[in-house]
This record gives structure tokens, C-alpha cells and sequence, in this order.
């Protein structure tokens, strides 16, 4: 608020809304704090093993060493993750003023997904069901932040959805738009997180979604993704039973 006296004795007072700006700049200081956290964690594990096998080598018994090694090269791909995210954030975000006009095939790139998802899916005894629209047309997208979306939303299902519970996949025409959702069987997502999950590095679980092997990204990137292709992204959850995100892509222009 700033305040001016006029010449004719009347006092000026000026409001300036600065919300958005410090909520950006929030924003700016806690991915810096989070993305220094995720980084810094896996390295200093990456330090202690290595350190330890360096210093004690002679006395540490061959499968205490394959099991340090086992931690060192899972912490490194922890590491390798969270920069790729990054990277794919940054890339999403520079083109975002840009809307992908090509018409693309969405079943391809679903089925495609659902092929590099197949190992996990099995690993946690689970099964894909498809319901797709024959008749599905053409979306306007960039086929390759399409299947990265595609690939965060399926293995997203998988992590947290119960063991041997299927994942659903679901597309349609809706008007002007292809209505794309995934759907899982778990344990659903709190009210009061809903509105958060698409924030970079927010965890609804942090000790879970470590365990799991999940960066804390792969939903802000689809959110990116979303944004850029000039569509709409929207989940709905509930506790206890599981959580359905759903994506609606522009139909390609004939």
C-alpha cells in the first residue's frame, strides 16, 4: 500500500495485489530446496559406500560388497531420474508457448506405453485393461511428450496401486477433445493433497514414494505436458479405493 496527498487536500492510496509474485518466487526458493534435497540425499549415501568400500576393502566379505555396490548403482540411477525429470520439465516449459498441431494416433502410443510398463506391471502382479474407442480420431500433439505423459501416468498407477489389482486405461471422444484416464486401485489420495500432487517434488508419502523409486516429478511433468498441448487435467481420488486421472488432448484439426 502506498498513500500520496493531492494538491487539493484528498489522500491517494494504492493497492498493489503482490500475491502471485511472492507465490512464485515461494515457489522458485522451495524447488531449489527440494531439488538440492533430492540430490544431496542419494550423494551422501553414494559417499558413505563408496568410502567405506575404498577404506575397508580387505575386510569386507564378497557379498557385503556386491550388496554396498547394489546400493551405490541404485542411489546413481535415483540420481540419473531426478535429472532427466528436470531436464524434460525444462524442455516442456520452453516450448510451452508453442501448441503442437500434428495430428497424432492415440492407440499407438497407449499400447506402446503399456509394452514398457509390462515388466513392472507383472513384478507387481497386475493386469492392464484397455477401453478404448474404435473410433478414437487423431489428436493434435507431439507424440513424444504424449508417451512420456502416458508413461508418468501408467507407471504412476502401478507404484501406487495394490499389488495385483489391474490399472484401466480409458479413452474417448468427447466434442472437440479426446477424453484420455488411468485408473488405479489403491490407496487414493487424501482431499487435502489432491490440489498439491502436481507440484514439482510434492509427495503425498515421502517414505513411500522413495521406497518405491518415484522422483516426486512425473505428475508436474504430465501437468506441463497438459498445459502445453492446450488441454485439461483433472483427478479425482478416493482414500481406500484408488485414483483416476483424467486428461483431455485437443481432436487434431482435419
Amino acid at each position: 500500500m502506498r498513500t500520496a496527498q493531492l494538491a487539493d487536500g484528498t489522500c491517494l492510496v494504492r493497492f498493489v495485489d503482490r500475491s502471485e509474485a511472492r507465490a512464485a518466487e515461494q515457489m522458485r526458493v522451495d524447488f531449489v530446496a527440494n531439488a538440492s534435497h533430492e540430490l544431496r540425499t542419494p550423494l551422501a549415501t553414494l559417499i558413505g559406500y563408496t568410502e567405506t568400500l575404498r577404506e575397508q576393502d580387505e575386510h569386507i566379505d564378497p557379498p557385503t560388497r556386491e550388496r554396498f555396490l547394489s546400493v551405490v548403482h541404485d542411489e546413481a540411477r535415483r540420481m540419473q531420474r531426478v535429472v532427466e525429470d528436470l531436464i524434460s520439465l525444462s524442455r516442456i516449459e520452453a516450448e510451452k508457448f508453442t501448441a503442437p498441431t500434428e495430428a497424432v494416433a492415440l492407440e499407438p502410443l497407449i499400447e506402446g506405453a503399456l509394452d514398457s510398463a509390462r515388466r513392472m506391471a507383472d513384478e507387481r502382479g497386475s493386469e492392464f485393461a484397455r477401453v478404448i474407442d474404435p473410433e478414437l480420431p487423431r489428436i493434435a500433439a507431439d507424440a513424444g511428450q504424449i508417451h512420456q505423459l502416458l508413461d508418468n501416468l501408467i507407471t504412476n498407477a502401478l507404484r501406487y496401486g495394490e499389488p495385483g489389482t489391474p490399472v484401466t486405461i480409458a479413452a474417448r471422444c468427447e466434442g472437440a477433445m479426446v477424453h484420455l484416464s488411468v485408473a488405479d486401485q489403491g490407496e487414493g489420495i487424501a482431499p487435502e493433497h489432491v490440489a498439491r500432487v502436481t507440484e514439482r517434488f510434492y509427495r503425498v508419502d515421502t517414505s513411500r514414494s522413495r521406497s518405491l523409486g518415484g522422483t516426486g516429478l512425473g505428475l508436474s511433468i504430465v501437468k506441463h505436458i497438459v498445459e502445453r498441448h492446450r488441454g485439461r487435467l483433472s483427478i479425482d481420488s478416493q482414500v481406500g479405493k484408488g485414483t483416476m486421472i483424467h486428461v483431455l488432448l485437443p481432436v487434431a484439426v482435419s
